[in-house]
């Protein structure tokens, strides 16, 4: 039976505090180029990978998540495109592109296929979106911003770490539905690209502002209705400052609080109460059965124009782990993506 050399990313150690590069280390293994006969498994040759903020929780060795940690000493996993080499699966047949849960190497059995969907090509649309606007990310967006916020036309909407795999379509869903939007970013850059490329209707860079309550104030002088919140900590607090009556904030990630092992507290929970604000924490999986309507919606309004998306490729699997790393300090631009392969 043909075999292959099969480069894998895997984890090291647990990790406590920031995740670092050396907390991983490149592996070459062997693979059969075959699926096991009864298995119901299939093998695929990985083409694409997302690096997605909740990856860092699976580098701690804590089972009291909505996902298990990672192995140590086994390949890391994570969402990715590939394409169906063999198959003892009737519903997975050599030539099908897939997108989902995929290990951080050249070729994965697959086992579990509940978070899998196959992907029918489309010429006008790069298949890596298919781990970030059409994936995950982009979901997470939708399910957030609709089924969470609850949104009006003309609300009032801040979004922080808007120019991320997430922040920036939440941004132009907004827009689309007829709301004002603000985002926060780190750099220069990617503020000029919120307001430039993404259609924003402002932006600032948090780091250049020495008092987040101040700056929320000048960009929402009557007050934020909804506030998509992707990085938790001193942004959450001066957001709960400036919050309208009703307000609804969707927690997506505490991305600021990845680095630390004890984080401060938010100190502004009191908000919630006189100002009638609903805070709520949500996982895109639970809302699988929106999945449709957010294929036919967002692929429908990119091949309009009415939606543009922003990918930062890293080519190489050697890659993988610095551009993991480089999600916590905010060098990624756009949707982090690893090409492995092109087919």
């Amino acid at each position: 039976m043909a075999t292959a050399e099969n480069k894998q990313v895997v984890l090291k150690r647990y990790v406590e505090g920031a995740p670092k590069v050396t907390d991983m280390e490149m592996k070459i293994g062997k693979i059969e180029l075959k699926a096991p006969k009864g298995s119901g498994a299939f093998l695929v040759k990985n083409l694409y990978l997302s690096c997605d903020p909740y990856m860092r929780g699976r580098m701690r060795n804590f089972h009291g998540s909505y996902i298990p940690p990672f192995l140590p000493a086994q390949p890391i996993e994570g969402f990715g495109v590939a394409k169906v080499l063999d198959s003892d699966n009737p519903n997975f047949k050599p030539g099908d592109f897939i997108s989902g849960i995929t290990g951080w190497e050249e070729y994965s059995l697959i086992h579990d296929t509940s978070q899998l969907r196959k992907i029918q090509p489309d010429d006008s649309i790069p298949l890596s979106y298919h781990v970030g606007l059409l994936g995950m990310p982009g979901f997470t967006a939708y399910v957030g911003f609709y089924e969470i916020c609850s949104p009006e036309k003309g609300e009032h909407v801040f979004v922080s770490a808007a120019s991320g795999a997430v922040g920036q379509l939440v941004g132009q869903l907004a827009k689309l539905h007829g709301c004002y939007v603000v985002g926060s970013a780190g750099s220069s850059q990617k503020v000029d690209l919120l307001k430039n490329k993404l259609g924003f209707d402002e932006a600032f860079n948090y780091k250049e502002e020495a008092d987040l309550d101040a700056a929320l104030k000048r960009y929402f002088p009557q007050g934020i209705d909804i506030y998509f919140d992707n990085v938790g900590g001193d942004m959450l607090d001066a957001a709960l400052l400036n919050m309208r009556d009703h307000g609804r904030i969707a927690v997506c990630g505490m991305v600021s609080l990845h680095s630390f092992s004890d984080p401060n507290g938010i100190h502004n929970l009191f908000c919630l109460v006189p100002k009638r604000i609903k805070m709520q924490g949500f996982l895109q999986s639970d809302y699988l059965h929106k999945f449709p309507l957010f294929l036919e919606h967002v692929t429908e309004n990119y091949k309009q124009g009415k939606i543009v998306y922003i990918e930062d490729m890293n080519e190489g699997l050697e890659n993988a782990p610095a551009a993991f790393v480089g999600l916590f300090s905010g060098k990624n631009i756009g949707k982090q993506v690893i090409c492995v392969a092109r087919e």
